[in-house]
């Protein structure tokens, strides 16, 4: 008996094309600050390609990972959450680059500068930025995993459902923090970098830790069907 497969396992239907735009064109606008920050004098010729290469990009992987996924299901699954973990990312790291620009340029303030030091320990501007760009980040995570990546599975209640991504997300917010914040702290810029660029280098280890914990946690614990 032939059976209908949702559309979250693949292969991909229209909606999941037209999902992989929006994300490609978030990435592509996400892109521009960290461009701005890591190579200013190359921004003004490479901003429009920027754009143009993830909204042809999403959507292509996209069609690939539904071909692919008649082989191995998993793939399917694995690649929105690749995507979405790419926009997340992107949005994490762009929003910490726009706020160091932005009270940079406009206030003067360092991102390595303390704002407060309790017991010798010092909290820097950048630990505060880079907790505002995670939340940012991480709002928008719910949505896309409950509404585009975990959509087809059977999840328990809202308010219990949400209490669990909660949770995960802390831990994830939390690892991610603390790579960010302790190789920024630990470890000094090299290869002619400055203090900005090496932070979008670091929030990109934070990133990474963060997204291989909340995959498994979102996969296993939460959206678990």
């Amino acid at each position: 008996m032939n059976q209908t497969i949702p559309s979250s396992a693949g292969p991909a239907v229209k909606s999941d094309y037209e999902a992989s735009i929006v994300a490609g064109l978030l990435i592509g606008l996400f892109s521009l600050p960290i461009l701005f920050t890591a190579y200013p004098e190359l921004f003004p010729k490479v901003w429009p390609i920027a754009i143009i290469f993830f909204l042809v990009a999403a959507p292509t992987g996209i069609y690939i990972a539904s071909r692919l996924t008649r082989f191995l299901p998993i793939i399917w699954q694995i690649a929105k959450f690749v995507l979405v973990g790419g926009l997340n990312a992107l949005m994490d790291i762009g929003v910490l680059a726009a706020l160091q620009t932005f009270f940079r340029s406009s206030y003067d303030i360092d991102p390595n500068a303390a704002i407060l030091s309790i017991g010798g320990i010092a909290l820097a501007y950048y630990a505060l930025y880079k907790a505002l760009s995670f939340l940012v980040a991480n709002v928008n995570s719910f949505f896309w995993n409950k509404l585009w990546i975990f959509s087809g599975n059977a999840t328990k209640d809202g308010a219990k459902e949400f209490g669990q991504f909660l949770v995960v997300s802390i831990v994830g917010f939390l690892l991610n923090i603390f790579f960010a914040s302790f190789i920024f702290s630990s470890v000094a810029p090299f290869g002619g970098i400055n203090t900005s660029q090496w932070g979008l280098l670091c929030a990109v280890f934070g990133s990474l830790a963060g997204l291989v914990w909340n995959f498994l946690g979102y996969k296993l614990i939460v959206f678990k069907k």
